[in-house]
């Protein structure tokens, strides 16, 4: 009798967890190997145009995966790299969008939030409709060049994030 207990136990735990289960999330991530490919191809792109720079990449969450500074980047760039991708990541569009949207009274304040940088160079990182990261671009004249080296590198990677 009691052997027989413990097995409609099991029995109901295993179709408890399995009806659980099917209300979990399935989110896709940025692996590493893609964000170190990601990062080397925006230095890259800079270098290209003279420009020394940091690039950093971070998860759907805006944990950061790999963090790059050029030879002779200057000193603030990786800080500056790494919260661009943040705030992008965060907000899950191009940080050019959102300078033009603080300037709205509404969206003022979004510069006050712990760790976003409201400068252009961070841009999400998509699969489909699906945001699995961001890059963050800094160092160069302008935050339209930073945005310009992460576009390019993501569109290297393009087949990768199919």
């Amino acid at each position: 009798m009691m052997k027989n207990f413990w097995i409609i136990a099991s029995c109901m735990a295993a179709a408890i967890s399995t009806a659980g289960a099917s209300n979990l999330l399935q989110e896709q991530n940025i692996p590493l190997n893609l964000a170190v490919e990601i990062a080397q191809n925006a230095i890259q792109a800079c270098t290209d145009e003279q420009y020394s720079v940091s690039a950093a990449v971070v998860d759907r969450e805006g944990v950061l995966r790999t963090l790059l500074r050029a030879d002779n980047a200057a000193i603030h760039t990786p800080d500056a790299a790494r919260r661009k991708a943040y705030t992008a990541a965060s907000m899950r569009t191009v940080t050019s969008t959102i300078v033009k949207n603080v300037q709205n009274p509404g969206a003022a304040q979004l510069v006050a939030i712990d760790d976003f940088l409201v400068l252009a160079g961070g841009v999400p990182i998509k699969v489909g409709n699906e945001t699995i990261g961001a890059i963050g671009v800094g160092g160069a004249p302008s935050g339209d060049i930073d945005e310009s080296c992460a576009t390019t590198a993501l569109k290297e990677v393009g087949d990768k994030l199919q």
